[in-house]
């Protein structure tokens, strides 16, 4: 086995944490990749992988290897796309990254459509409520909410929603809507860890401490519980946006909204930004202003 499919493999089984499902995905059987690793570590002179009878992880040798491949990998790809011409037709794999709820929205959408225009692409959408590192996680195009670190990623920015208290018109009849935020304190609250992970929600002008009643691990499952007219939930503006077109649920405390949040899309800039990555950096960009909720306002 060359070296080249090593490398393959050896980010295949670090990412799927298994050498059956790494196997798989690079089309080989588990007894080639066990191989084909051990090949690697014996050329190294380290070990890449601890091995269970359940799991396989990476050593500490092996995680600040990882980064390095996938750099490897990717200029490879990038000067194999560049020499067939690519650049007048993207293609190869995409791997892009994206809040689950969003992508499941608005980027799952635009996703399928820009592998319509783009026979020779595919694609793989890791949609993620944590911030996934580009490079280490050989991520193309992620997608972000709210205010950007430092860094030498590059950043187009398509739009910005909103943090919104919402409930059911029936919540609201028995009991009652708040008028400023100290009234949450006398209000059914349904905290969403991905959104809300601490009980301190943020205002324009003061912050509150809420003492949920319920806290749940999904915010489609806040928003449900909140649709039904059991509580309140706090969420973004594009998660609920078909509900409060629809009159399921109302928004309330507008007045003492903070800030929008920003939304961006953000890639690696330089040599290593292969066609594929620009065009649907710029199919993206163009589709999602197009949508009124993320519009500036």
């Amino acid at each position: 086995m060359d070296r080249l499919q090593s490398l393959r493999i050896f980010v295949a089984v670090a990412e799927a944490e298994s050498f059956a499902a790494g196997a798989r995905a690079v089309g080989l059987s588990a007894p080639s990749a066990t191989r084909g690793i051990g090949a690697l570590e014996s050329a190294l002179g380290a070990r890449l992988f601890t091995r269970t009878t359940r799991r396989v992880r990476l050593t500490e040798v092996g995680r600040a290897y990882l980064g390095e491949v996938r750099e490897i990998l990717a200029h490879l790809q990038a000067a194999d796309e560049a020499a067939a011409g690519a650049a007048g037709q993207p293609a190869g794999h995409l791997r892009l990254t994206c809040p689950q709820e969003f992508g499941r929205i608005h980027v799952a959408p635009l996703l399928t459509e820009f592998l319509d225009l783009h026979p020779r692409v595919t694609a793989e959408a890791l949609m993620l409520d944590r911030v996934a590192n580009l490079v280490e996680e050989g991520i193309d195009v992620a997608i972000r909410i709210g205010p950007l670190p430092a860094s030498d990623l590059v950043a187009v920015r398509v739009g910005e929603v909103r943090q919104v208290v919402c409930g059911a018109p029936a919540y609201f009849a028995r009991h009652g809507v708040p008028d400023d935020p100290a009234d949450l304190a006398g209000h059914r609250i349904v905290a969403a860890h991905a959104e809300s992970p601490s009980p301190v929600w943020r205002f324009r002008a003061e912050a509150v401490r809420t003492a949920p009643r319920l806290n749940v691990t999904s915010v489609a499952a806040s928003i449900e519980i909140a649709r039904s007219g059991w509580g309140l939930c706090r969420v973004l503006s594009y998660q609920v946006d078909a509900d409060l077109e629809a009159g399921r649920l109302v928004a309330v405390l507008d007045a003492h909204a903070p800030a929008p949040l920003p939304v961006h899309i953000v890639h690696v800039e330089g040599h290593r930004t292969a066609p594929k990555t620009r065009a649907f950096v710029d199919f993206a960009a163009r589709r999602l202003r197009r949508i009124p909720q993320l519009a500036t306002t």
